[in-house]
C-alpha cells in the first residue's frame, strides 16, 4: 500500500481534506492533473461558515486582511435602487461577514499548511484510471506511474475523472444561461464594500470589488444567440458596454482585463459520494449556479466532514459504516443549495412573464429586516444541522446531536482560557463538567479528545467539525453512542487516557 488515502485533485475542496487528514496523522497523497497552481483567480466567495473551516484545519492564516470584507449588496431595476442588503443586519449568528478573496489565495493558504505537515503535491498527475478491490485501490496517473491506495477520494471537478472511473452517475440538466466574466482594471463610481447588481429586464450586471486598489469582477449572462468563443478583448467590451447602458458608466471607465471566462451553468448531483473505497467531494459530487457564493463554501465542507470519518477509519479506530454517514449528512446540503441557486437563477434572469412579476415583487422585500437576517444567515451555511442524519437527533430540547455548536469560550483543565472551535480541526472536544469522570474515560478510550470545562449540567461531546455529537450525562448513554456511531474498534487507540 502506498498510502491510506489519496485525494484527486488540489483545489480547496482537495486541499482542505488532505490538510485535515495530514494534521490526524493520516498518511495522504494528493495528486492533480494540472501542471501547477492555477494563476486565475475563479472562486471568490467564502462565506462565514468556510472562514470557520479554514480556521479549524489551520489554514485560514492572514486571508481575513487579503480579502475585501463585504459590507452590504445593492440592487438597482431601471437604475432605480430597489434594495440594500446590509450585513450588519445578520443578527448574533453571523457574526463574520464573508470575504471576497481569490481561489489562489485560498489555495496558496492551503498548499503552505499542507507543506508545514509534511505534504506534498503531484502536479502533472491525474487520475487516468482504477480499479479497486476489497483491500484498496490502485489509481493509474498521467504520468504513467501507479498509486496503491486503501481510500481515494475524488476532489477533481465537474469533469472528475475518479467518478467516471467509479461508474457513478451525475445526473442533471443545463440551466440554459450562459455568463460572461472578467476581472478588469477599472476607475468606477461604486463604493468597494458593496456588490453592486443591475436589473434591467431579463438582463442582469453584478459588479464585485477584488482586493486591491482598482480590480473589480464584472459578470452578467451571455445575451448572444449563437453563442460561440469571445476573444478577451470581446468578453471585456461586451461588459464594458452593459456597464455604461445598465449603470450609466462610461465603458472609457474600464481598463485591462486580468483575466475572463465564458461559461455555462449547470446543475448536477452524483447519484452517490461513496463506491466502496472510491468517494466524492466537491465539484466531483455537485455543480450548480454561481448564484450566492456556495460552491467553494460546499466543497470545503464535504471535505471537513469527510475527513475525521475518513481519519477515524483509516486508524482503525471506527468501522466503514461511518464513511456511509458523510453522504447522509452532505448530499442533502447539496441538494439544497442546488435547489436554492437554481430558483435564484430562475427568479434573477428568468424573461418570461411570471419571472418577471415574480421579480418585481421579490426585489423589494430584500430590503426588510426579517428576510435580510434570513437570507445572510442561510448564505452563511452555518445553520446547516445534521440532526436528521444518521448521527443526529431530531427531537428535543436546545442543541440536539447534529447541530453546529457556536465558538463557545471555554476553560481547559489547566484553567488557561480558550475558543471551543480552536481545540478542533484534528480532534474532538468534550465540555465535561465536574463530577462526570466516567464519561470522560470513555471518550478518551475511543478517540483524540480535549477535554474543556463546561458550565452547563451535560457534558456535550463536539466532533471535528464542530456539531454535536451526544449529550448528556449518564456514562451508558456515551458507551452506547459510542458503539453505535463508531462501531467496534479495529485496533486500540494509540494513547488512550482520560486525562
Amino acid at each position: 500500500m502506498n498510502t491510506s488515502v489519496l485525494v484527486v485533485g488540489a483545489g480547496p475542496t482537495g486541499l482542505a481534506l488532505a490538510c485535515a487528514l495530514a494534521a490526524a496523522d493520516v498518511p495522504v497523497e494528493v495528486v492533480d492533473r494540472a501542471t501547477g497552481p492555477a494563476t486565475t483567480s475563479r472562486a471568490l466567495g467564502l462565506q462565514p461558515r468556510g472562514i470557520e473551516v479554514l480556521d479549524r484545519i489551520g489554514a485560514l492564516g492572514d486571508l481575513p486582511e487579503h480579502g475585501r470584507a463585504i459590507e452590504h449588496t445593492v440592487v438597482l431595476v431601471g437604475g432605480r435602487q430597489f434594495a440594500d442588503l446590509r450585513f450588519a443586519g445578520a443578527g448574533p449568528l453571523v457574526r463574520r461577514r464573508a470575504l471576497i478573496v481569490s481561489q489562489t489565495e485560498i489555495e496558496s493558504r492551503l498548499r503552505a499548511r499542507f507543506a508545514e505537515l509534511g505534504g506534498t503535491i503531484r502536479w502533472a498527475a491525474g487520475a487516468t484510471g482504477l480499479h479497486q478491490d476489497a483491500t484498496g485501490v490502485d489509481v493509474a496517473l498521467a504520468d504513467g506511474s501507479t498509486v496503491r491506495a486503501a481510500w481515494v477520494v475524488g476532489c477533481d471537478g465537474a469533469h472528475s475523472a475518479v467518478r467516471e472511473a467509479a461508474g457513478i452517475g451525475f445526473p442533471g440538466v443545463p440551466l440554459n444561461e450562459r455568463f460572461l466574466l472578467a476581472d478588469v482594471h477599472a476607475d468606477l463610481p461604486i463604493d468597494r464594500d458593496s456588490v453592486t447588481v443591475w436589473l434591467e429586464g431579463d438582463r442582469m450586471l453584478a459588479v464585485f470589488p477584488l482586493p486591491g486598489a482598482d480590480l473589480w469582477r464584472l459578470m452578467a449572462p451571455d445575451r448572444r444567440p449563437a453563442g460561440g468563443h469571445l476573444a478577451a478583448a470581446d468578453v471585456r467590451d461586451a461588459l464594458a458596454a452593459l456597464l455604461e447602458s445598465d449603470a450609466g458608466i462610461p465603458r472609457a471607465a474600464v481598463g485591462a482585463a486580468e483575466w475572463t471566462s465564458v461559461f455555462a451553468i449547470h446543475r448536477r448531483l452524483a447519484d452517490t459520494y461513496r463506491a466502496g473505497r472510491v468517494l466524492l467531494a466537491g465539484d466531483a459530487a455537485h455543480v450548480h449556479s454561481p448564484f450566492g457564493g456556495q460552491g467553494l463554501n460546499t466543497g470545503i465542507g464535504d471535505a471537513e466532514n469527510l475527513a475525521w470519518k475518513l481519519a477515524l477509519v483509516a486508524s482503525g479506530l471506527a468501522g466503514e459504516q461511518l464513511l456511509d454517514t458523510y453522504q447522509a449528512e452532505r448530499r442533502p446540503v447539496a441538494a439544497e443549495v442546488l435547489a436554492a441557486t437554481s430558483a435564484a437563477t430562475g427568479v434573477a434572469l428568468g424573461d418570461s412573464a411570471p419571472a418577471r412579476a415574480l421579480r418585481r415583487l421579490a426585489v423589494p422585500l430584500l430590503d426588510h429586516d426579517v428576510v435580510q437576517r434570513a437570507l445572510l444567515e442561510r448564505a452563511s451555511q452555518l445553520r446547516i444541522s445534521y440532526r436528521h442524519g444518521p448521527l443526529g437527533r431530531r427531537f428535543g430540547r436546545g442543541l440536539r446531536a447534529g447541530d453546529r455548536v457556536p465558538d463557545l469560550r471555554c476553560t481547559r483543565t489547566d484553567g488557561t482560557p480558550t475558543r471551543l472551535h480552536a481545540e478542533l480541526g484534528d480532534t474532538w472536544a468534550l465540555l465535561c463538567p465536574a463530577g462526570l469522570d466516567d464519561i470522560r474515560a470513555a471518550v478518551a478510550e475511543r478517540l483524540p479528545v480535549a477535554v474543556l470545562r463546561g458550565s452547563g449540567r451535560d457534558a456535550l461531546l463536539v466532533r471535528p467539525d464542530g456539531h454535536l455529537a451526544w449529550r448528556g450525562r449518564e456514562p451508558r448513554g456515551i458507551a452506547e453512542w459510542l458503539t453505535r456511531a463508531l462501531g467496534p474498534a479495529v485496533a486500540p487507540r494509540v494513547g488512550a487516557s482520560a486525562a
